[in-house]
């Protein structure tokens, strides 16, 4: 059989294709994942050991399962989401993550704030992020129900409304199944302990697990 110039290029041509998508593949497949937590004192640790608390158990968690992620925490207790609003724009610059989990918003409701301002201060953190290239995710709270049915019931749709306006998925209530429960939190009646970082942990896991 008599192979041509015009064969003997499309020859090449085709192998170097397969080399590229050969290199592409082994590089994505080598790229580790960045995750920003930007939030208050459920994930910054607060009154936990070090590695106790969810963040660090879910980076080991997704990493045993062969995923190769680096969570980097930058949550700061007490924090609201004005706070959050200001120092996001840094931390995105500095960390440059493919992912930002937003967990913030009970301070503000406890303080009473205004729940239009936590609205666009969500609104703002999540187009910070959108802008820099990195998918926002938003971890929601619910509040105890002394505050009033109005407020609280409010409360809770700031988080849908700017999913709903933004497109960011949404875990409405990530400590979902600690709360009212005293023996999964610390003294304080506020923050959860140990073993519930272990729940808030896999809440996030299976949440997280779908979008990854």
């Amino acid at each position: 059989m008599k192979i041509d110039n015009n064969m003997k290029t499309d020859s090449v041509r085709m192998l170097l294709v397969a080399l590229l998508t050969l290199v592409s593949i082994s590089c994505h497949a080598g790229k580790k994942t960045t995750i920003l937590v930007v939030g208050d004192s459920l994930s910054s640790g607060y009154g936990l050991q070090s590695g106790e608390v969810w963040v660090d158990l879910l980076a080991q968690d997704l990493n045993r399962r062969g995923m190769d992620i680096e969570f980097v925490n930058d949550s700061i207790s007490g924090d609201t989401t004005a706070g959050g609003a200001v120092r996001l724009s840094s931390a995105l610059q500095r960390i440059q993550p493919e992912w930002v989990i937003i967990e913030l918003g009970g301070n503000d409701g406890l303080r009473g704030s205004s729940l239009l301002a936590m609205q666009q201060n969500l609104l703002k953190m999540v187009k910070l992020s959108l802008d820099q290239g990195a998918s926002p995710i938003l971890l929601g709270m619910k509040l105890p129900p002394n505050y009033g049915k109005k407020y609280t019931e409010g409360f809770e749709q700031v988080y849908q409304q700017v999913a709903e306006k933004t497109g960011a998925p949404l875990l409405p209530l990530f400590i979902e199944g600690i709360e009212g429960n005293l023996e999964l939190f610390q003294a304080d009646g506020i923050h959860p302990n140990a073993e519930a970082q272990l729940i808030i942990k896999e809440n996030v896991r299976q949440f997280l697990s779908k979008l990854l």
